[in-house]
């Protein structure tokens, strides 16, 4: 299931985006809130990633004092997000700012565990999103698919998962191909761009898309594959036409 990332082709307005997202063939868009989606409906197009809970990337469930207004904020869109028929929520570790990775987890286990009950009733499933420190999010606490992973194993709900952006985790860690053979069950959404430079995902950068896209089907995966690379060619729309194009095996 093909989708792609608003912000990304911010240049047109939502409804433009829609239309083009239709000729190209296919029915979602990440990252979009509960303000857009009568927008999206009106289209047919599903909201595969929803986000506007979080305060932020920099502030997030690895810090206690964020704790009250994300509890808050969290528990107002899980049931948003399910009345509208939606089924996956974003969210952030945060920076570290000196933390430590096992406090940060601690904290995060902490705090996440006080939603997860009403995400589990009502069938929504929290997803965290893993980023590079290297280059583009210094300080980010969850920079490790490891971290992730351990942060799901403790949590042990089938509702929290790790939003697996292969463009961050390719600049952090490499590996991608074995990493989604060996962790795909603690994986709910996936994220595409090209490396270096985060632009199209064809010749001009190093991954090879269509093996990576290969390996996750052959986990079984049935949710969305997210376009989130920002694009430089002449023809925008084309760039993503041809993302989807690649990406579908």
């Amino acid at each position: 299931n093909h989708s792609v990332c608003r912000w990304c082709y911010d240049f047109l307005s939502l409804e433009q985006l829609c239309v083009e997202v239709k000729k190209i063939g296919f029915a979602a868009i990440d990252l979009v809130g509960p303000k857009d989606w009568p927008i999206l409906q009106k289209h047919g197009i599903d909201s595969s990633m929803c986000n506007g809970a979080e305060i932020g990337l920099t502030k997030g469930w690895n810090d206690k004092q964020y704790h009250a207004t994300l509890i808050k904020n969290y528990t107002e869109y899980i049931e948003l997000v399910s009345k509208a028929g939606y089924k996956n929520l974003i969210l952030f570790s945060g920076n570290r700012n000196g933390m430590d990775d096992e406090t940060g987890l601690k904290n995060c286990v902490e705090g996440l565990k006080q939603v997860m009950g009403l995400a589990e009733k009502k069938g929504v499933v929290l997803q965290i999103e893993i980023f590079n420190s290297k280059i583009d999010h210094k300080d980010y606490m969850a920079d490790k698919s490891a971290w992730a992973v351990e942060l799901c194993k403790r949590l042990g709900s089938p509702n929290f998962k790790i939003l697996y952006d292969i463009y961050h985790m390719q600049i952090n860690e490499g590996d991608i191909i074995r990493t989604i053979k060996d962790n795909h069950q603690y994986f709910g959404h996936y994220h595409t761009a090209g490396v270096p430079g985060r632009h199209e995902i064809d010749t001009t950068q190093e991954l090879y898309y269509p093996a990576i896209m290969e390996a996750i089907v052959a986990t079984g995966y049935q949710g969305y594959v997210a376009q989130e690379f920002i694009p430089v060619a002449a023809d925008k729309i084309e760039s993503l036409r041809k993302a989807v194009h690649l990406c579908d095996v």
